[in-house]
Protein backbone atom coordinates (compact mmCIF):
# COMPACT_ATOMS: atom_id res chain seq x y z
CA UNK A 1 0.00 0.00 0.00
CA UNK A 2 2.64 2.91 -0.23
CA UNK A 3 7.33 9.15 -2.85
CA UNK A 4 9.47 11.31 -3.46
CA UNK A 5 12.34 12.96 -4.55
CA UNK A 6 16.00 12.02 -4.81
CA UNK A 7 15.54 10.13 -8.00
CA UNK A 8 13.55 12.28 -9.45
CA UNK A 9 15.55 13.60 -12.19
CA UNK A 10 15.83 9.89 -13.47
CA UNK A 11 12.30 9.32 -13.05
CA UNK A 12 11.39 12.48 -14.92
CA UNK A 13 13.33 10.85 -17.89
CA UNK A 14 11.01 7.95 -17.65
CA UNK A 15 7.50 9.48 -17.60
CA UNK A 16 8.01 10.67 -20.80
CA UNK A 17 7.86 6.78 -21.76
CA UNK A 18 4.51 6.08 -21.74
CA UNK A 19 2.55 8.01 -24.36
CA UNK A 20 3.80 11.66 -22.90
CA UNK A 21 1.82 10.55 -19.29
CA UNK A 22 3.13 9.62 -16.20
CA UNK A 23 4.93 6.41 -15.90
CA UNK A 24 5.21 3.89 -13.24
CA UNK A 25 8.47 2.46 -14.62
CA UNK A 26 10.50 1.74 -17.24
CA UNK A 27 8.78 -1.36 -18.04
CA UNK A 28 5.59 -3.21 -17.37
CA UNK A 29 7.38 -6.87 -17.95
CA UNK A 30 5.64 -8.74 -15.59
CA UNK A 31 9.47 -10.82 -15.67
CA UNK A 32 12.52 -8.91 -15.90
CA UNK A 33 16.10 -10.00 -15.99
CA UNK A 34 16.90 -10.84 -12.22
CA UNK A 35 19.15 -8.61 -11.04
CA UNK A 36 22.08 -9.41 -8.28
CA UNK A 37 23.84 -7.60 -6.05
CA UNK A 38 25.48 -7.17 -2.61
CA UNK A 39 25.30 -2.90 -2.75
CA UNK A 40 23.49 -1.30 -0.16
CA UNK A 41 21.18 1.54 -0.59
CA UNK A 42 22.36 3.16 2.69
CA UNK A 43 24.98 3.41 5.75
CA UNK A 44 26.89 -0.25 4.90
CA UNK A 45 28.42 -0.24 9.20
CA UNK A 46 26.25 -3.50 9.59
CA UNK A 47 28.09 -4.97 6.59
CA UNK A 48 31.27 -5.15 8.27
CA UNK A 49 29.89 -7.38 11.75
CA UNK A 50 29.02 -11.41 12.06
CA UNK A 51 24.80 -9.83 12.62
CA UNK A 52 23.28 -12.05 15.13
CA UNK A 53 20.05 -11.49 12.33
CA UNK A 54 22.59 -14.16 9.62
CA UNK A 55 22.88 -16.84 12.50
CA UNK A 56 18.87 -16.50 12.77
CA UNK A 57 18.34 -17.41 9.37
CA UNK A 58 17.14 -21.15 8.94
CA UNK A 59 19.49 -23.43 7.07
CA UNK A 60 16.81 -24.08 4.12
CA UNK A 61 17.55 -20.31 3.07
CA UNK A 62 21.32 -20.35 4.60
CA UNK A 63 22.63 -23.30 2.34
CA UNK A 64 21.40 -21.50 -0.73
CA UNK A 65 23.07 -18.19 -0.05
CA UNK A 66 20.83 -16.03 -1.80
CA UNK A 67 17.44 -14.89 -1.41
CA UNK A 68 15.14 -14.22 -4.30
CA UNK A 69 12.87 -11.34 -3.85
CA UNK A 70 9.47 -10.42 -5.56
CA UNK A 71 8.51 -7.11 -5.84
CA UNK A 72 7.01 -4.99 -8.73
CA UNK A 73 8.91 -2.51 -10.69
CA UNK A 74 5.99 -0.14 -11.48
CA UNK A 75 5.83 1.62 -8.24
CA UNK A 76 8.09 4.39 -7.71
CA UNK A 77 9.19 5.29 -5.35
CA UNK A 78 9.21 2.11 -3.81
CA UNK A 79 10.32 0.44 -6.65
CA UNK A 80 10.72 1.22 -9.86
CA UNK A 81 13.54 0.77 -13.21
CA UNK A 82 16.31 3.43 -13.77
CA UNK A 83 15.31 4.83 -16.69
CA UNK A 84 17.32 3.04 -19.63
CA UNK A 85 18.20 0.13 -18.04
CA UNK A 86 16.82 -3.30 -16.40
CA UNK A 87 18.39 -1.57 -12.82
CA UNK A 88 15.70 -1.97 -10.47
CA UNK A 89 15.59 0.85 -8.24
CA UNK A 90 13.69 2.38 -5.00
CA UNK A 91 12.87 2.70 -1.09
CA UNK A 92 12.29 -1.33 -1.23
CA UNK A 93 15.26 -1.90 -3.99
CA UNK A 94 17.46 -0.35 -1.39
CA UNK A 95 16.06 -2.06 1.59
CA UNK A 96 16.37 -5.78 -0.19
CA UNK A 97 19.88 -4.80 -0.49
CA UNK A 98 20.71 -3.58 2.83
CA UNK A 99 19.10 -6.51 4.40
CA UNK A 100 20.96 -9.07 2.33
CA UNK A 101 24.13 -7.44 3.76
CA UNK A 102 22.73 -8.18 7.39
CA UNK A 103 21.58 -11.76 6.86
CA UNK A 104 24.63 -12.39 4.91
CA UNK A 105 23.13 -13.72 1.80
CA UNK A 106 23.26 -12.45 -2.02
CA UNK A 107 19.98 -10.70 -3.35
CA UNK A 108 18.56 -11.22 -6.79
CA UNK A 109 15.68 -8.70 -6.95
CA UNK A 110 13.04 -9.78 -9.52
CA UNK A 111 10.06 -8.09 -11.70
CA UNK A 112 6.77 -9.53 -11.12
CA UNK A 113 3.44 -8.33 -11.20
CA UNK A 114 2.55 -7.66 -7.62
CA UNK A 115 -0.59 -9.97 -7.75
CA UNK A 116 2.21 -13.00 -8.11
CA UNK A 117 4.20 -12.37 -5.30
CA UNK A 118 2.26 -14.32 -2.75
CA UNK A 119 1.50 -16.94 -4.46
CA UNK A 120 5.07 -17.21 -6.07
CA UNK A 121 6.35 -16.96 -1.74
CA UNK A 122 3.68 -19.66 -1.44
CA UNK A 123 4.97 -22.08 -4.01
CA UNK A 124 8.94 -21.32 -3.67
CA UNK A 125 9.83 -18.77 -6.42
CA UNK A 126 10.54 -15.99 -3.94
CA UNK A 127 11.82 -16.11 -0.46
CA UNK A 128 10.94 -12.48 0.40
CA UNK A 129 8.40 -9.99 -1.47
CA UNK A 130 9.05 -6.19 -0.24
CA UNK A 131 6.77 -4.35 -2.63
CA UNK A 132 4.60 -1.98 -0.11
CA UNK A 133 2.44 -4.52 0.88
CA UNK A 134 -0.05 -3.50 3.42
CA UNK A 135 -0.08 -5.78 6.31
CA UNK A 136 -3.45 -7.36 6.78
CA UNK A 137 -4.87 -10.12 8.30
CA UNK A 138 -6.28 -11.93 5.75
CA UNK A 139 -2.16 -11.84 4.26
CA UNK A 140 -0.91 -12.90 7.19
CA UNK A 141 -3.12 -16.40 6.55
CA UNK A 142 -0.80 -17.18 4.00
CA UNK A 143 2.44 -15.29 4.71
CA UNK A 144 4.03 -13.96 7.40
CA UNK A 145 5.26 -10.23 7.94
CA UNK A 146 7.99 -8.04 9.13
CA UNK A 147 6.87 -4.74 9.53
CA UNK A 148 8.64 -1.63 8.13
CA UNK A 149 6.70 1.39 7.03
CA UNK A 150 3.87 2.68 8.13
CA UNK A 151 1.31 4.81 5.03
CA UNK A 152 -1.87 5.73 4.38
CA UNK A 153 -3.89 5.18 0.88
CA UNK A 154 -4.69 8.42 -1.48
CA UNK A 155 -6.57 9.23 -4.37
CA UNK A 156 -4.96 11.68 -7.42
CA UNK A 157 -7.01 12.64 -10.83
CA UNK A 158 -5.96 14.44 -13.69
CA UNK A 159 -5.19 18.13 -12.62
CA UNK A 160 -7.76 20.11 -14.28
CA UNK A 161 -10.34 17.37 -13.00
CA UNK A 162 -13.39 19.18 -11.18
CA UNK A 163 -14.67 16.07 -9.21
CA UNK A 164 -13.98 15.93 -5.18
CA UNK A 165 -12.45 12.66 -3.55
CA UNK A 166 -12.60 12.56 0.08
CA UNK A 167 -12.28 9.51 1.75
CA UNK A 168 -13.38 5.86 0.48
CA UNK A 169 -17.43 7.21 0.74
CA UNK A 170 -16.61 9.79 -1.87
CA UNK A 171 -15.90 7.29 -4.67
CA UNK A 172 -19.70 5.96 -5.43
CA UNK A 173 -20.47 6.12 -9.20
CA UNK A 174 -16.56 6.89 -9.49
CA UNK A 175 -14.27 5.04 -12.08
CA UNK A 176 -11.15 4.15 -9.98
CA UNK A 177 -8.65 3.00 -11.43
CA UNK A 178 -6.61 0.52 -9.17
CA UNK A 179 -3.84 -2.54 -9.15
CA UNK A 180 -4.45 -5.74 -9.14
CA UNK A 181 -3.87 -7.63 -5.89
CA UNK A 182 -3.55 -4.00 -3.71
CA UNK A 183 -5.66 -3.02 -0.59
CA UNK A 184 -7.15 -0.76 -2.92
CA UNK A 185 -8.11 -2.71 -5.16
CA UNK A 186 -10.37 -4.94 -2.18
CA UNK A 187 -11.30 -1.36 -0.51
CA UNK A 188 -12.45 -0.37 -4.06
CA UNK A 189 -14.65 -3.17 -4.38
CA UNK A 190 -15.92 -3.33 -0.93
CA UNK A 191 -16.91 0.27 -1.38
CA UNK A 192 -19.24 -0.60 -4.45
CA UNK A 193 -21.29 -2.77 -2.55
CA UNK A 194 -21.75 -0.48 0.51
CA UNK A 195 -22.69 2.25 -2.05
CA UNK A 196 -25.25 -0.10 -4.06
CA UNK A 197 -26.28 -1.44 -0.40
CA UNK A 198 -27.45 2.25 0.34
CA UNK A 199 -29.05 3.06 -2.73
CA UNK A 200 -25.93 5.08 -4.19
CA UNK A 201 -24.09 3.88 -7.86
CA UNK A 202 -21.83 1.08 -7.88
CA UNK A 203 -18.27 1.95 -8.20
CA UNK A 204 -16.87 1.07 -11.60
CA UNK A 205 -13.52 -0.52 -10.29
CA UNK A 206 -11.04 -0.33 -13.22
CA UNK A 207 -8.20 -3.48 -12.27
CA UNK A 208 -4.51 -3.01 -13.85
CA UNK A 209 -1.87 -5.73 -13.59
CA UNK A 210 0.62 -2.52 -12.95
CA UNK A 211 0.59 0.26 -11.43
CA UNK A 212 1.77 1.84 -14.38
CA UNK A 213 -1.41 0.96 -16.21
CA UNK A 214 -3.47 2.52 -13.97
CA UNK A 215 -1.84 5.96 -13.80
CA UNK A 216 -2.11 6.24 -18.35
CA UNK A 217 -5.94 5.06 -17.44
CA UNK A 218 -6.40 8.24 -15.15
CA UNK A 219 -4.33 10.69 -17.31
CA UNK A 220 -5.91 9.06 -20.36
CA UNK A 221 -9.55 10.43 -18.56
CA UNK A 222 -10.62 6.74 -18.98
CA UNK A 223 -11.00 6.51 -14.76
CA UNK A 224 -11.88 9.45 -12.95
CA UNK A 225 -9.77 9.02 -10.14
CA UNK A 226 -6.66 6.69 -9.57
CA UNK A 227 -5.83 5.14 -5.85
CA UNK A 228 -2.88 4.33 -4.38
CA UNK A 229 -1.06 4.08 -1.31
CA UNK A 230 0.29 7.26 -0.13
CA UNK A 231 4.15 7.43 -1.11
CA UNK A 232 3.39 6.17 -4.77
CA UNK A 233 0.49 8.88 -5.03
CA UNK A 234 2.76 11.69 -3.67
CA UNK A 235 5.42 10.48 -5.91
CA UNK A 236 3.66 10.49 -9.23
CA UNK A 237 2.09 13.70 -8.72
CA UNK A 238 5.41 15.56 -7.73
CA UNK A 239 6.66 13.63 -11.14
CA UNK A 240 3.65 14.60 -13.47
CA UNK A 241 4.76 17.83 -14.22
CA UNK A 242 1.58 19.12 -13.50
CA UNK A 243 -0.84 16.64 -14.94
CA UNK A 244 -1.94 14.78 -11.55
CA UNK A 245 -3.10 16.20 -8.21
CA UNK A 246 -4.02 14.87 -4.89
CA UNK A 247 -7.68 14.72 -4.08
CA UNK A 248 -8.30 14.79 -0.36
CA UNK A 249 -5.61 13.81 2.83
CA UNK A 250 -4.83 10.05 2.52
CA UNK A 251 -6.90 7.88 5.22
CA UNK A 252 -6.52 4.43 6.52
CA UNK A 253 -2.88 4.00 7.67
CA UNK A 254 -1.61 0.55 7.66
CA UNK A 255 1.96 -1.40 8.62
CA UNK A 256 3.56 -2.13 5.37
CA UNK A 257 5.42 -5.85 5.84
CA UNK A 258 8.33 -7.28 4.18
CA UNK A 259 6.56 -10.55 3.23
CA UNK A 260 7.67 -14.20 3.78
CA UNK A 261 6.41 -17.98 3.04
CA UNK A 262 4.74 -18.40 6.21
CA UNK A 263 6.51 -19.99 8.94
CA UNK A 264 9.67 -20.96 7.68
CA UNK A 265 11.62 -19.24 10.15
CA UNK A 266 12.92 -16.24 8.22
CA UNK A 267 10.35 -13.81 9.68
CA UNK A 268 12.58 -13.92 13.11
CA UNK A 269 16.09 -13.15 10.70
CA UNK A 270 13.97 -10.49 8.93
CA UNK A 271 12.75 -8.81 11.97
CA UNK A 272 16.22 -9.07 13.75
CA UNK A 273 18.32 -7.51 10.13
CA UNK A 274 15.69 -4.72 10.28
CA UNK A 275 16.62 -3.91 13.83
CA UNK A 276 20.06 -3.62 12.88
CA UNK A 277 18.95 -1.26 9.79
CA UNK A 278 17.17 0.94 12.10
CA UNK A 279 19.87 0.71 15.04
CA UNK A 280 22.87 1.37 13.27
CA UNK A 281 20.93 4.58 10.75
CA UNK A 282 20.93 2.92 7.60
CA UNK A 283 17.43 2.38 7.52
CA UNK A 284 17.26 6.28 8.25
CA UNK A 285 19.30 7.18 5.55
CA UNK A 286 17.61 5.26 3.03
CA UNK A 287 14.46 6.58 4.08
CA UNK A 288 15.97 10.00 3.89
CA UNK A 289 16.83 9.25 0.57
CA UNK A 290 13.95 8.59 -1.27
CA UNK A 291 12.34 11.29 1.29
CA UNK A 292 10.12 8.82 3.07
CA UNK A 293 10.57 9.89 6.91
CA UNK A 294 7.78 10.54 7.70
CA UNK A 295 6.45 6.88 7.29
CA UNK A 296 9.36 5.60 9.57
CA UNK A 297 8.41 2.92 11.70
CA UNK A 298 10.84 2.60 15.16
CA UNK A 299 9.92 -1.02 16.09
CA UNK A 300 9.66 -3.46 13.34
CA UNK A 301 6.93 -6.48 14.15
CA UNK A 302 6.18 -9.89 13.11
CA UNK A 303 2.44 -9.55 12.00
CA UNK A 304 1.54 -6.49 13.35
CA UNK A 305 -2.07 -6.41 11.05
CA UNK A 306 -4.63 -3.75 12.43
CA UNK A 307 -7.25 -5.36 10.81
Amino acid sequence: MHVYKPSMIAYTAAIAVTAMTISGCGSSKPASTPQATSASGGSSSSSSVDSAAAKLVPASVKSKGTITIGMDASYPPMEFFKPGSNTIVGMDADLGKALGKVLKLKVVEKNVTFDSIIPGLQDGRYDMGISGFGDTKKREQVVDFVTYLSAGQSFYTKSDSTKKFNGIGSICGAKVAVENGTTEQANALAQSKKCTASGKPAVAVQQFATQTAANLAVSSGRADVGFSDSPPVDYTVQQSNGQFKVSGPSFGAVPFGIALPKGNGMAAATQAAMKDLIADGTYASILKKWNMTDSAITNPVVNGAIN
